[in-house]
């Protein structure tokens, strides 16, 4: 008799772990969940991999996913540092699809901007890689692009027991990098933001590289383009982007202070539960289902108690 794989097990585990929480714990809205939560169900964006798009109506900030895509991520953090975006534009804003950008002039070898230091022209593709070292909180619904859905370290993603593989999801809010016809034709110059109704046919075909985790409105409420793909036809109706910052090269006084809510705990299962059948006045059929997209994802701002936490971990480790 054949044992059954150590992803498969730890599937059906997490499965188990998620439906039994549900159960125990007695049905309350969203919101009474996120407000009976504790400092350990939320966790705070890495400066190393947060960017900062500064935009002429505000800011968008995107958490980066280097488990997923290093090679891609790496060039995003060299080309964030060397202000490789800023003056540049969003130059695409497709309706129910994506909004993209970079350099408008990129095709032309001759005008289009340097990179800067440390960044790399040419890329492997990341579109997957090895499940092993990865822990996924897996849904207990099917989903129809994946033998299995969850999140991983916060970001939606899905995964084959079957190769073994696993990638970020195309839900709303995903980045990723654009490309050519050949697969390993990106380097995280230009990059999109799904900002239509989850585009999961591109699971594996594109390589993705994190998440927005606040701003979202900013870019879904651009003015559609009216050429080919959603492209603006004219300069005047390109976004000027001011600057796209790593938070690590932002001094801490100017960055958004941020904590995400965690998705490998039993508040997050209930959180989960508390969408999948809906229970409030409202609703009178319970969809008894969730799709991995329509799982909502809270930030808030950082408490104090949170941001007081790192300080003392420091000094208790000067003292061993």
């Amino acid at each position: 008799m054949r044992s059954m794989p150590q992803t498969a097990l730890l599937s059906l585990l997490t499965v188990a772990v998620l439906q039994t929480a549900a159960a125990q714990t007695p049905a309350r809205p969203m919101q009474e969940i996120l407000d009976a939560s504790q400092p350990a169900d939320w966790r705070p964006l890495d400066p190393k991999n947060t960017l900062y798009v500064e935009l002429p109506r505000g800011r968008v900030v995107i958490e980066l996913a280097p488990q997923f895509a290093p090679a891609h991520v790496a060039n995003i953090r060299a080309l964030a540092t060397n202000q490789y975006w800023n003056g540049l534009s969003i130059n695409r804003s497709q309706d129910n699809y994506v909004v993209q950008w970079g350099d408008a002039n990129a095709e032309d070898a001759a005008t289009r901007k340097p990179y800067g230091r440390g960044v790399k022209p040419k890329l492997p593709a990341e579109f997957a890689r090895k499940s092993q070292g990865l822990t996924m909180t897996v849904l207990p619904d099917a989903d129809g692009w994946a033998a299995e859905a969850g999140f991983v370290a916060g970001f939606p993603a899905a995964r084959d027991s079957a190769n073994g593989s696993s990638w970020l999801a195309h839900c709303y809010g995903t980045v990723g990098a654009g490309r050519d016809m050949a697969a390993d034709s990106s380097n995280g110059t230009e990059l999109y933001v799904v900002t239509g109704q989850s585009p999961r046919h591109l699971d594996r075909n594109i390589t993705t590289v994190g998440r927005v985790v606040k701003g979202i409105e900013l870019l879904s409420s651009l003015p559609r383009g009216t050429g080919n793909l959603g492209f603006y036809e004219t300069p005047a109706e390109r976004t000027p982007i001011r600057a796209i910052r790593l938070a690590a090269d932002v001094p801490k006084a100017e960055r958004a202070n941020l904590e995400v809510l965690r998705t490998d705990t039993p508040l997050f299962a209930e959180l989960v539960e508390s969408r999948r059948n809906r229970r409030d006045d409202w609703y009178k059929q319970p969809a008894g289902h969730i799709n991995i997209c329509n799982v909502p994802l809270p930030v808030r701002e950082q408490t104090a108690q949170a941001a007081a936490q790192p300080s003392k971990a420091k000094a208790k480790g000067k003292k061993k």
